[in-house]
């Protein structure tokens, strides 16, 4: 939506939403904390047709490699586009619908211990398919880890270098600004407790998926972390059992912003894009034959 054709009560990063149902216009002010309201799903899925996938992308593509998370954020990106709902927000206990699809990850610059993190975060554009994905994380992640550093934690090493005092002064500002909508861009736009959803893929460090709690702090309602990919027994159509390949996938969302039953319905939606990944070659707007 356009600058000029935002009204009073709106935000720089979402419409206000002043026609819901009385149960979620007053949610926010019955929980007014998001992490009140944390709801934790995990769903195991099966990847097994979806590494032949890659396996024969990477084949065909030598300029860069696909990767299962790239699919996963690809298909998580689809399923918000035709799911609206997941791109709201509570700020200042209000219900805001964002206007784009925003993604964050932590990119590390090497696998060690005291290895820094970096913070990257990715427009969804309608027209993205899952090639164009999976070409700006590779290239926004090798471009992270040969830079020295980025605004968002230069801004960070500043504040926390501080004084106690003044630290504590900034984050009581910051708060306040938080809940009008007044923070500054240049904290926004590099910030991912600003974005629409924050995965983590914890299956590059061997590790399954885990919960992870959303924060009070910026506008993120949706968590989801990708782990380790392993196999397990899974009961085929026929009714058989079967060894595959299979992920954990761990959500923690905002309860506020939908009900349980549409949440469902899009953790059905991603499962369905993963294991038909071809859907994905096409635009984010494109439509998918798929009863909801």
């Amino acid at each position: 939506m356009e600058k000029n054709k935002r009204k009073r009560g709106d935000r720089r990063d979402g419409v206000w939403l002043k026609d819901l149902d009385g149960m979620h216009l007053i949610m926010p002010h019955l929980m007014p904390k998001r992490t009140e309201a944390e709801v934790y799903l995990q769903e195991q899925i099966d990847v097994t047709e979806l590494l032949k996938y890659i396996e024969k992308k990477n084949k065909e593509n030598k300029e860069y490699k696909m990767t299962p998370f790239h699919v996963f954020v690809a298909a998580v990106a689809k399923t918000i586009y035709f799911r609206p709902y997941l791109n709201r927000f509570i700020a200042g206990r209000r219900v805001y619908q964002r206007d784009k699809i925003t993604l964050s990850f932590v990119v590390k610059r090497s696998f060690e211990d005291h290895a820094e993190e970096m913070l990257l975060i990715m427009k969804a554009e309608p027209k993205s398919t899952i090639f164009d994905i999976s070409k700006k994380i590779v290239g926004d992640a090798g471009k992270l880890r040969r830079e020295k550093s980025t605004d968002i934690n230069d801004i960070m090493s500043f504040v926390g270098k501080m004084p106690r005092f003044l630290t504590r002064l900034f984050f009581v500002l910051v708060r306040i600004a938080d809940f009008y909508g007044l923070m500054p861009k240049v904290i926004t736009s590099g910030d991912p407790n600003f974005t629409t959803v924050l995965l983590s893929n914890l299956g590059s460090i061997k590790c399954d998926a885990p919960y992870h709690h959303l924060n009070n702090y910026g506008t993120n309602s949706i968590m989801i972390t990708v782990g380790e990919i392993h196999k397990a027994p899974i009961v085929n159509s026929d009714g058989e059992i079967e060894i595959r390949d299979v992920v954990n996938l761990g959500c923690t969302v905002d309860e506020r912003i939908a009900d349980g039953f549409y949440f469902a319905r899009s953790i059905r939606f991603i499962k369905h894009l993963v294991a038909h990944p071809e859907l994905l070659e096409q635009s984010l707007e494109t439509e998918v034959d798929y009863e909801f």
